[in-house]
């Protein structure tokens, strides 16, 4: 039930790659880093359906999602949402998904930045809605005292009263489901009218108008797009070798707030929503998949915090990775200019040099996670031609390591995979890329974006700003992997035959 679909195809039916200066899988994930500029229709709406479904973490990993789904539910709330639907004509299954995403529900939810109630609405988006903020007009008198100087010149101490008048607001529309969840799907109903698309009109609630309106424009100018433009299109047809100006206007949108995501997030919302209704025992079996598992009431902070369970925690000491050797665990490749990585054997078994040699291992899954990121990263890098630059292999600076070496993480073992525990797994490794020349850099963050979004990939900063980061395959693609590792295993021994 939790696996996603994996697409991939095959490049050769036959291994070409011992003839060749570095490793080039057969089997390659389709669409991917630089292959974007090859997405056709079909792939498209293969890759959207994987960005979809990757859309579940981000969702079902808040303490809240349960709990909204029942009061996005509710019976309370489900004449708003067929008022809603008979006015804007559009499905109250999408505008109980964009509740449930804003909100988890809440009619009272209000965020720092100023939106507020079960739909999130800003104070300048309630007037275009039509939703009514009401204020009153009050005022205050306060008393001070004050050194002044009287007729005689003389100064003295006065009390001094000061009438102030302020507004206090008695009213907000923004927090009344039954104005708020018809009001925003009117609005909603608007946007698609302007803009062309309810995927755009989706973009627009969280990104607003004026943003969208150019993002549009720039999709309709790339290259390789076909009418209607759409906002999948926008997303997936460009990178920073292919339709740059796109790539970057995502990128800062991305910064900003994630915005370009949105759509996927609330069509994976209304499919999580359909799931609760009808299968209610598979969706809380799935939120409980998802739930952060040291801490239940905190969200997980990124995927491999979901992913990596307390039973994947298998090595406890060095003995227990010297009986695995050449079981779950295979010794890691150290052939920089073929596989694209090097080995950092400074840092990696630095706190047992004396069984340095037991921490060049990892799962075969790992390895070829690893052998895969740095082949799309090198071919991406290729071609971006980035001026006065050379591919440097990444830089790989820890495996496995035992529970006893983290010293005091690993009397944290009980509440679960932090970022140092997660390597008893042998199922992570992390990567510095701070060295890396600018153009490479990019194309490395490209390439773990890209495998993130849909699913392959789970990844985080070691620490702020440390340059490192640490990386896993996501439980449902570690078959995939292992194939990889055991191909770039047999063109290497390819590769030393016909060298002999």
């Amino acid at each position: 039930m939790f696996r996603a679909a994996f697409f991939w195809f095959l490049a050769s039916s036959v291994l070409t790659v011992a003839h060749s200066d570095c490793f080039t899988p057969a089997h390659q994930l389709t669409g991917i880093g630089v292959a974007r500029s090859e997405i056709t229709p079909e792939l498209l709406n293969e890759r959207v359906k994987l960005m979809m479904d990757s859309q579940t973490f981000s969702i079902l990993r808040d303490p809240r999602a349960v709990m909204g789904a029942q009061r996005v539910e509710n019976p309370k709330l489900a004449k708003a949402f067929a008022a809603a639907e008979r006015q804007s004509g559009l499905p109250a299954s999408l505008i109980k998904a964009i509740a449930y995403l804003e909100s988890f529900g809440d009619p009272t939810a209000q965020s720092p930045t100023g939106p507020k109630g079960i739909m999130q609405v800003s104070g300048a988006t309630a007037k275009a809605m039509g939703l009514r903020m009401i204020y009153a007009t009050k005022h205050r008198t306060t008393s001070e005292k004050k050194a002044v100087k009287n007729k005689r010149g003389k100064t003295v101490i006065k009390t001094v009263k000061q009438k102030t008048t302020y507004q206090i607001l008695v009213r907000d529309e923004r927090l009344v489901p039954e104005r708020a969840i018809p009001a925003a799907a009117s609005y909603l109903a608007r946007l698609q009218q302007n803009l062309g698309g309810l995927d755009w009109a989706i973009f627009a609630y969280h990104c607003g108008p004026g943003c969208v309106a150019n993002m549009e424009t720039l999709t309709e100018s790339a290259q390789g797009m076909r009418k209607p433009i759409t906002v999948a299109q926008m997303f997936f047809g460009a990178s920073p070798a292919y339709n740059r100006d796109l790539y970057e206007a995502i990128q800062r949108e991305m910064e900003r707030d994630y915005s370009p995501t949105y759509y996927f997030r609330v069509k994976r919302a209304e499919q999580l929503l359909t799931l609760y209704r009808e299968d209610q025992p598979t969706f809380l079996e799935l939120a409980s998949y998802y739930r952060y598992e040291p801490d239940p009431s905190q969200r997980a902070q990124h995927r491999l915090a979901v992913w990596l369970k307390q039973n994947d925690m298998l090595f406890q000491s060095c003995d227990d990775i010297k009986r695995d050797e050449g079981k779950r665990l295979a010794r890691i490749f150290d052939d920089p200019a073929f596989y694209g990585f090097r080995l950092n054997t400074d840092t990696i078994g630095a706190f047992d040099v004396a069984n340095r040699e037991y921490y060049l291992q990892a799962t075969p899954a790992a390895i070829g996670t690893l052998t895969y990121i740095a082949f799309e990263t090198r071919r991406l890098f290729d071609a971006m031609k980035p001026k006065g630059e050379q591919f440097e292999p990444l830089e790989v600076t820890s495996l496995v390591r035992p529970m006893d070496s983290m010293g005091s993480a690993a009397g944290a073992a009980g509440t679960g995979p932090t970022e140092a525990l997660a390597h008893c797994s042998g199922q992570v490794f992390d990567l510095q890329y701070d060295h890396l020349p600018a153009g490479e850099r990019e194309a490395l963050q490209f390439v773990l974006d890209d495998m993130g979004w849909e699913g392959y990939l789970g990844f985080v900063e070691e620490a702020p700003n440390s340059g490192s980061m640490h990386i896993g395959c996501s439980p449902s693609s570690r078959a995939f992997f292992t194939e990889v590792y055991l191909e770039a295993l047999g063109a290497k021994k390819a590769v030393i035959d016909m060298r002999n």
